[in-house]
């Protein structure tokens, strides 16, 4: 046992740095940084569904007027998160950067949810589909914004930019400073997009969705559950931020799972994707990892 534990002390500076991660801290405070959207969104699924327990139903043009709000916020996840874990990791990369050299947070922002429009929406016959922008385009959401800022910071850093004399002002020459690097970041989704709609028919956001359906399968079972959640304690037991490392891995299966689960509501058909954020806070971690508020009721 005495051998277990030394050598799971020596483990922890590499969980530590894990932890410390910029990409998976950008994931993190990116989820943070829209959590007003999705608390407020939620609100009108209660409006909406919860007076069904009662037995009462909304007329259906007053459901879609209820649920209009929720489709333009949560229903549009994976752009906002694009744009606030971009924000991040620019972030990082201006730390490393010359205070008179920095990349431009806006920019980066911008340009990382121009990429996720082209890579994850498609044409239909009378407009466009948003479904990829939701919870099911997380994963694409996570590649742009981990590429975009490192195209900027390779930019900014080896100055491939657009100069402008001293005499121009200041907001003008960050405009043709930004210009370079914009195009590289949006050019380079759009010639991704033109070859995976080629080879596949569909769109990235589609694509990565597909590849990773065993994964969200596998997790979403008890063995799963298990393998999530007591990996999350063995990393408070050994003093890292548990949820810090676990997290990043598993938000975007937790609420692409809650966003079937209200699809399936919808059509009056049984939730049946347990692993959710629902699920995390009020059964697994309700009080505190290993669901601590649970086991001192029932101590007491």
């Amino acid at each position: 046992m005495k051998s277990i534990i030394k050598y799971i002390e020596r483990m922890k500076p590499f969980f530590e740095k894990v932890a410390a991660n910029p990409y998976l801290t950008a994931i993190r405070d990116g989820f943070v940084a829209v959590m007003p959207v999705i608390l407020f969104s939620s609100l009108f699924i209660l409006v909406a569904y919860v007076p069904n327990i009662w037995g009462f139903h909304w007329p259906k043009h007053i459901e879609e007027i209820i649920m209009k709000v929720y489709t333009f916020t949560m229903g549009m996840i994976a752009v906002y998160i694009s744009g606030t874990v971009t924000k991040s990791l620019t972030d990082n990369k201006n730390i490393k950067l010359p205070k008179t050299n920095q990349i431009n947070v806006i920019s980066t922002f911008i340009a990382a949810e121009s990429a996720l429009l082209i890579l994850a929406m498609n044409p239909v016959k009378d407009g466009i589909n948003i479904d990829m922008l939701g919870t099911k385009g997380l994963i694409a959401s996570f590649l742009v914004a981990f590429i975009v800022p490192n195209i900027y910071y390779v930019c900014i850093k080896n100055n491939i930019t657009i100069k402008m004399p001293p005499q121009v002002p200041g907001n003008i020459a960050q405009a043709f400073k930004d210009m370079i690097p914009f195009a590289l970041s949006v050019s380079f989704f759009w010639i991704i997009d033109i070859l995976v709609r080629h080879l596949t028919e569909g769109n990235l956001a589609e694509l990565v969705t597909i590849l990773l359906s065993p994964l969200f399968t596998a997790a979403n079972g008890y063995l799963g559950f298990a393998i999530i959640f007591g990996f999350i304690a063995f990393f408070w037991f050994i003093g890292v931020h548990g949820p810090s490392v676990v997290g990043p891995a598993v938000v975007a299966i937790m609420y692409n799972n809650q966003a079937e689960n209200l699809r399936l509501f919808r059509e009056g058909q049984h939730a049946s994707f347990a692993l959710t954020q629902s699920t995390q806070d009020f059964v697994a971690l309700m009080g505190g990892t290993g669901a601590t508020y649970n086991v001192l009721n029932h101590t007491c």
